[in-house]
């Protein structure tokens, strides 16, 4: 598929990783901001947007469980990325070499024993990549980078330790959103329909309106609640369900729900990655 699919972050950012691994016959445009890489879609910019919306370790990614219920955007497919994390330093350095290492602070706490118990101290970057770039550029033998391979290989950085992270099953879910949405079958694992709700203010109304999934046999795989418009009264909640509006389960259980709430938005419905598994 040619065109292009925009990420948030520098080049080698683990956004820029998802965007090779997924739609590797595309072009990445990297962008500053979330909302910047929303506009590039709508401005044409960009065909697709690939946005990370959690990880095992760190949850979820609040910024965008905010922006994507009214970005405009549609869910086309989702992605699961490993998030292995590589000691970088300049060319010829040694880990004996180092000091201190740059990046994210989440990835400097994903690290933290590694880092302790070679003496390192953490310093903190703007991003991953970024950090990469800014080592690179600094020239300081004794400062390294936290960030992935394609970092690495993007800023002429050698690999001084791999796969440093604490945790052994580190990995982000990422949305690859569109302009428009795709409803067609399709993937070898199943379809996922992701949607937004609001219920009514009535008693046990969360309880009535998700008891329609139960009764009609599907299976919800997440459901996160969190505030809108700054009002602790106005609580909307993010659901992924396992199956395609159009199969009867789940058109009765869509139906039971509309009647509990003052809104529900379908944000996509796409294959299941085989990792979900």
């Amino acid at each position: 598929m040619e065109g292009r699919i925009a990420f948030q972050g520098e080049p080698g950012a683990y956004s820029h990783q998802a965007c090779v691994s997924a739609r590797p016959g595309m072009e990445a445009l990297p962008c500053r901001t979330f909302e910047d890489v929303i506009a590039a879609v709508h401005d044409g910019q960009a065909e697709l947007a690939m946005l990370p919306v959690e990880n095992t370790t760190f949850g979820r990614v609040p910024d965008n469980h905010n922006l994507l219920p009214d970005s405009g955007l549609h869910i086309v497919d989702e992605a699961f990325v490993r998030v292995h994390i590589n000691l970088l330093g300049l060319k010829g350095a040694h880990l004996a070499d180092i000091q201190a290492a740059m990046s994210h602070p989440v990835l400097l706490g994903q690290c933290r024993a590694f880092l302790k118990a070679h003496g390192i101290r953490r310093v903190t970057g703007a991003d991953t990549a970024g950090s990469a770039r800014h080592v690179a550029l600094g020239g300081d033998r004794t400062m390294a980078a936290l960030a992935g391979d394609l970092a690495g290989e993007i800023y002429g950085l050698d690999v001084l330790a791999r796969h440093i992270e604490d945790q052994g099953n580190n990995t982000t879910r990422f949305l690859v959103m569109a302009r428009e949405p795709d409803m067609s079958r399709r993937g070898a694992h199943g379809m996922i329909t992701s949607f937004v709700f609001q219920v009514r203010n009535i008693p046990a109304a969360l309880y009535k309106a998700l008891g329609g999934f139960a009764t009609n046999s599907v299976n919800m795989t997440k459901l996160e609640s969190y505030m809108v418009g700054g009002s602790f009264t106005a609580t909307q909640f993010y659901a992924d369900i396992e199956g395609h509006p159009e199969d009867d389960n789940v058109r009765l259980a869509l139906d039971e729900l509309r009647y509990f709430t003052t809104r529900l938005k379908v944000l996509g419905t796409y294959p299941a990655d085989p990792a979900r598994r």
